[in-house]
């Protein structure tokens, strides 16, 4: 049974987002989040569940600390509707390698803007297309849930901003140009994604663009 809804969140404001220092000594997989981040964490679970109201998620998760604690925030509003929550590598966030010092990442994000998020692999870790590949796999498995008859009424994804971001590529068969065009969600950003009539998909929430004139 196909959920109403696909309910997509970026984590909450993490350390990492605020001092990019904090990656030359601590792996990203363990960036927690800050105290506004947890505080953004339990707003979306209040949205969630005014959106819901009684009826039932199945949530999935990246393990990353930061997802992980954002979806605890989240469950503290939508505790009682969640009837299954796994955890699954394939909605990590993009790997950006090991540790890096903040001037390097800097020189890093500015080459991979000129050169296209998408395609661009940074040092030791991945690409945008990198992540396509393994949340096309991601897909796969969501769909047999999907064919479930007992399926809830709503899927809850908790995960990271390029990885958001490819799944919507994925899911509604965006160019690489569409991809490209758009900003990573903000920090625990819910995006919306409602069944029609029709069975289709439209995405309810609004995506901000890079503007065409400054690229910024």
């Amino acid at each position: 049974m196909k959920p109403a809804r696909i309910i997509l969140v970026r984590h909450g404001e993490s350390l990492g987002n605020i001092d990019k220092s904090l990656y030359a000594h601590t792996p990203d997989h363990a960036v927690p989040l800050t105290k506004k981040g947890r505080k953004q964490a339990q707003q979306a679970g209040q949205d969630i569940r005014q959106l819901i109201g009684s009826e039932s998620v199945y949530s999935y998760c990246s393990p990353w600390i930061r997802t992980t604690q954002t979806l605890e925030g989240i469950t503290e509003a939508i505790q009682g509707n969640i009837v299954r929550s796994i955890e699954d590598p394939r909605i990590r966030e993009q790997d950006w390698g090991h540790y890096k010092e903040e001037a390097f990442l800097a020189q890093e994000n500015a080459a991979r803007k000129e050169y296209g998020k998408f395609y661009f692999r940074l040092q030791d870790g991945e690409s945008g297309a990198d992540v396509f590949d393994r949340v096309s796999t991601f897909l796969e498995t969501l769909h047999r849930d999907f064919d479930k008859p007992d399926y809830p009424d709503n899927a809850l994804i908790v995960t990271h901003g390029v990885t958001l971001l490819v799944f919507l590529m994925r899911w509604f068969h965006w160019t690489v140009q569409e991809f490209e065009a758009y900003r990573n969600p903000k920090n625990c950003q819910v995006v919306v994604i409602e069944r029609e009539d029709s069975g289709r998909y439209k995405i309810l929430s609004e995506l901000e663009r890079y503007s065409e004139e400054t690229g910024a």
